[in-house]
């Protein structure tokens, strides 16, 4: 007699090739019964594995897999909000759920349900959300049973061979009665009574519960470190020819990411100071984010298996939507939507042409293509020195239920302690790019991690 062994675990480290080679098996199976993940069919088995190789980099998901006697059979996602926005520091999302279609009716869903449940308890979340496409009768059926409520449909869901399907949005609530009612009454509701007398409601204190990121700017023209003013290549500093050491210079100051920018590739379509980003690469251990001509498939493959930790794609996100959602789909929080403007409106092409797109529609589209953040900058303040644009910054971080990281002009501690400020009140705001009052020294660097570690 055979005997079925099922076993369910959240992936913490990188798979072994036998369990990547099951789990993309199975995955491409379940996306051939009923499409999953953005594809209706395979994208084929490097994509797979790019994807799945990528979830293990982003904090906010987590991957959960079953087995059936040791065989990955299926799996699921578990999304928590990022860290700096609090607004749905008690919701999870399900999602990427399914189990082979060989492997069904063995009991393996529910298991994986049960598991995933148990790990949003775990990490103190109160309501887990997902949402269904109707055709997928069985697993409506599988999240009924564990009492998730029904609360809408969404009539134009997907498009599938011609067809329009709707889908179901469910949740769950993790916490018992008790638990729940405490929840509930400590959620702020408006005072009817108060609002009816006119008479204002007594100042809530908010509490710092996050600290803001800094990313230390380098700046890449002909090999060389530089800082531009208003994005002027003729209006050039030349600050160091050595970019690793550079490097290596802000991860003994203590900066825990770098962000880097290739302008003459942002300008040529192409990347261009290769080399110097190799060694910015290869000097330190820190996290790089990269932008500055970047504009297809192949280029952003290129730099992710070279080491860079996120890819910006700037120009292309206008020129270009579909890449941007097709490349956040196949490297899950390894994209970055960079949207440069003048006074509200998107310039592309290394800032050398403006568009009529307002900034915060296109912020809109790249949350929706599933970019991991978005980076804000104004140009006509970028290398001015005379602050950021808060007020725009702002607005966007509320609009977005993706993190906003502010650029373009910061001069000064006291630019760096405003942003601070705002951000207590806008915690979709998640960090800050600094370039030219770091070299000039009108900034150091450990007071700058100290105010924005202080949010």
């Amino acid at each position: 007699m055979d005997f079925m062994t099922i076993t369910c675990e959240r992936v913490v480290s990188s798979l072994s090739s036998e369990d990547l080679d099951a789990l993309i098996e199975a995955t491409s199976a379940g996306i051939l019964d009923g499409g999953g993940f953005g594809w209706l069919q395979p994208p084929g088995h490097q994509a797979l594995a790019r994807y799945f190789e990528g979830l293990l980099l982003v904090p906010e998901r987590s991957l959960y897999v079953v087995r059936d006697s040791g065989t990955i059979c299926g799996a699921g996602q578990l999304v928590r909000p990022p860290a700096s926005y609090e607004a749905h520091a008690a919701t999870a999302n399900l999602t990427g759920f399914f189990v082979a279609p060989y492997a069904r009716g063995r009991g393996l869903g529910r298991a994986l349900l049960e598991a995933m449940l148990k790990g949003a308890k775990a990490i103190g979340c109160k309501v887990v959300n997902c949402d269904i496409r109707e055709t997928h009768v069985a697993a409506i059926g599988l999240f009924r049973s564990f009492e998730f409520e029904h609360w809408g449909t969404h009539p134009y869901y997907a498009r599938i061979g011609g067809q329009t399907v709707r889908g179901l949005f469910l949740s769950k609530l993790l916490a018992n009665e008790n638990e729940a009612a405490r929840w509930q009454s400590s959620i702020a509701m408006p005072d009817a009574s108060s609002s009816a007398s006119g008479v204002a409601p007594e100042p809530v204190t908010r509490t710092a519960t996050h600290g803001l990121t800094l990313y230390p700017a380098i700046d890449l023209k002909d090999g060389a470190c530089v800082r531009l003013r208003r994005g002027e290549m003729e209006d050039a500093t030349h600050y160091s020819d050595d970019p690793g050491a550079q490097a290596r210079m802000f991860a003994e100051a203590g900066c825990r990411h770098i962000h880097v920018v290739d302008l003459n590739g942002a300008f040529a379509g192409r990347s261009t100071n290769i080399p110097a980003i190799e060694s910015i690469v290869k000097a330190t251990s820190l996290p790089v984010q990269l932008g500055g001509g970047i504009r297809d498939m192949a280029a952003i493959e290129r730099w992710l298996e070279a080491g860079v930790s996120r890819v910006i794609l700037g120009s292309v996100a206008v020129k270009d939507p579909e890449l941007v959602r097709q490349a956040a789909r196949a490297f899950p929080g390894r994209i970055v939507a960079g949207i440069d403007a003048r006074q509200g409106r998107v310039a592309t092409e290394g800032w050398a042409e403006v568009s009529e797109l307002e900034a915060n529609d296109l912020a809109l589209r790249m949350e929706d293509a599933g970019v991991a953040a978005v980076i804000f900058t104004e140009i006509t303040r970028d290398g001015m020195l005379a602050g950021l644009d808060l007020e725009q910054t702002a607005d966007m971080a509320r609009r977005l239920s993706i993190p906003v990281i502010a650029s373009g002009g910061v001069g000064t501690l006291e630019h760096l302690k405003a942003l601070r400020d705002v951000a207590r009140d806008v915690p979709g705001i998640s960090g800050a790019i600094v370039g030219r009052a770091l070299y000039d020294g009108r900034i150091a660097l450990k007071d700058a991690l100290d105010v924005l570690g202080s949010c």
